[in-house]
């Protein structure tokens, strides 16, 4: 007979806690590049008042580009708020 492993999410092995970081990296690398790409709304980034910009068309998908762009600067080390958003969500987490 075949026995069923019970794992627990909460405990406290390695490959758990492998896991949970990561994931927790991963959502604070997207969180900062969010911010990143509102940053870059703010500041203009991606806006055309010329004669050769692409009109509305343009508009509609600036803030695709933008996100993308915020994606790369988080992925390639951002400017450094991933590990203090990290450090603040396994503090909550582990209750300290």
């Amino acid at each position: 007979m075949t026995e069923i492993l019970q794992v627990n999410p909460f405990s406290k092995t390695s490959t758990a806690n492998i896991s949970r970081t990561e994931d927790i990296k991963l959502a604070a690398e997207k969180l900062e590049a969010t911010f990143l790409a509102e940053m870059l709304k703010a500041a203009g980034f991606g806006e055309q008042e010329n004669s050769f910009s692409g009109g509305s068309g343009e508009d509609q998908f600036a803030s695709f580009h933008r996100q993308v762009i915020a994606d790369q600067i988080a992925a390639a080390g951002g400017v450094g708020l991933t590990e203090h958003i990290m450090r603040a969500l396994m503090e909550t987490e582990n209750g300290a």
